[in-house]
């Protein structure tokens, strides 16, 4: 079963929700905030996307994150702020056991 990843105050994640549902494909939510990300979810994810795909860094956390916690990023970094402030990934995720989609358009789940 495809599993989406959200966060419920998102709009697009409300419009991916409602676009799987109108295509009537099974699938589970998990809400980031509410839910959690684990270490080695977050590495499920990082095997199939590549690191700074997965940031968000357009996202209100980014913005008010320290400059020193932003400056020169590395991949280390980066997992470790993803893990303690799961609003840093770039959302919906969907993960359909194949591949995992970052992102909605109104397009995006055609082909599933």
């Amino acid at each position: 079963m495809m599993t989406l990843f959200v966060i419920k105050s998102c709009d697009t994640c409300r419009r991916a929700r409602q676009a799987l549902e109108a295509r009537g494909l099974p699938f589970q939510t998990h809400d980031l905030r509410d839910d959690g990300l684990s270490a080695p979810l977050l590495e499920h994810f990082l095997e199939r996307v590549p690191m700074m795909t997965l940031l968000n860094k357009r996202s209100t956390t980014w913005r008010h994150l320290d400059e020193a916690d932003k400056a020169d990023i590395d991949a280390n970094r980066a997992r470790a702020l993803m893990l303690a402030h799961p609003t840093l990934l770039k959302r919906p995720l969907l993960d359909t056991g194949e591949e995992i989609l970052v992102g909605y358009r109104d397009d995006h789940y055609d082909t599933l």
